[in-house]
């Protein structure tokens, strides 16, 4: 025991209920060694998970907004018009935008 890392045995408790939730949670996470899970919960009190395929789609949909908002203001600064099909066109995009942003919204806030 005097070569080990971690010297202090903790030792709790839990129904079978509980302990089917700690596992169900792990299993979320990806993770099958309890020891570790259980001391990253302790220490830090919550384990995040991101998704990144919805962050990736979120960022790109970022840049093409902001590419076509500058094409759109380098065309008003030369010709001084701005025509409605742009502007639908920043619209669409901003929309596609904040509906990712409320799906990334709602997979974290159903992380309670």
């Amino acid at each position: 025991m005097a070569n080990r890392e971690r010297e202090i045995q903790l030792k709790f408790r839990v129904t079978p209920e509980e302990r089917e939730l700690i596992e169900a949670k792990m299993a979320q996470l990806g993770t099958q060694n309890m020891a570790a899970y259980l001391r990253k919960m302790a220490l830090d009190g919550y384990v995040v998970r991101l998704e990144l395929p919805e962050l990736r789609e979120m960022v790109a949909l970022l840049r093409r907004s902001s590419n076509n908002l500058n094409q759109l203001t380098r065309r008003v600064h030369e010709t001084g018009r701005i025509y409605d099909a742009d502007l639908e066109d920043l619209r669409q995009g901003q929309e596609k935008l904040w509906e990712a942003a409320e799906h990334i919204l709602s997979a974290l806030a159903a992380l309670k």
